[in-house]
């Protein structure tokens, strides 16, 4: 059994998970990355995706972000999402209008870097959808 450490996983809205836990996998900006107890210390962004969180119980959860950042120390990892809400309970039509409305700012671009900026977004809203 790993040696467990304390997460917490909190949204504007609430605190969503606050516990001891054997690993986390985080989508974090540089690709995914997996948490473990004695971690070193890093801050991370987050892009939209599921953060996978398996407690010292052993149990399991998935949770959706959507951006935020992640702040890593030996002792424990918090991650401050944008927004976050279960797997179980991830409203597809929330995500269905995301989607649309990032396909409308990529469309009204007015820079290059803008509608790069807004095209990565909506290919990291477009691969959560087909994770959940």
């Amino acid at each position: 059994m790993a040696e467990a450490f304390k997460f917490e996983l909190v949204s504007p809205e609430r605190l969503l998970v606050s516990e001891q836990v054997e690993h986390v996998v985080i989508p974090g900006a540089e690709g995914e990355m997996t948490v473990l107890a004695n971690h070193s210390p890093v801050m991370t962004t987050v892009k939209p995706g599921v953060v996978t969180v398996k407690s010292a119980g052993g149990g399991e959860e998935r949770y959706v972000v959507f951006g935020g950042f992640a702040d890593i120390l030996p002792e424990g990892c918090t991650l401050l999402a944008e927004s976050a809400v279960r797997v179980a309970e991830i409203d597809r039509d929330d995500l269905a209008r995301r989607i649309q409305e990032a396909r409308e700012d990529a469309a009204d671009a007015k820079s290059d870097d803008e509608r790069t900026r807004a095209e990565a977004f909506l290919g990291q809203l477009a691969t959560l959808q087909d994770a959940v």
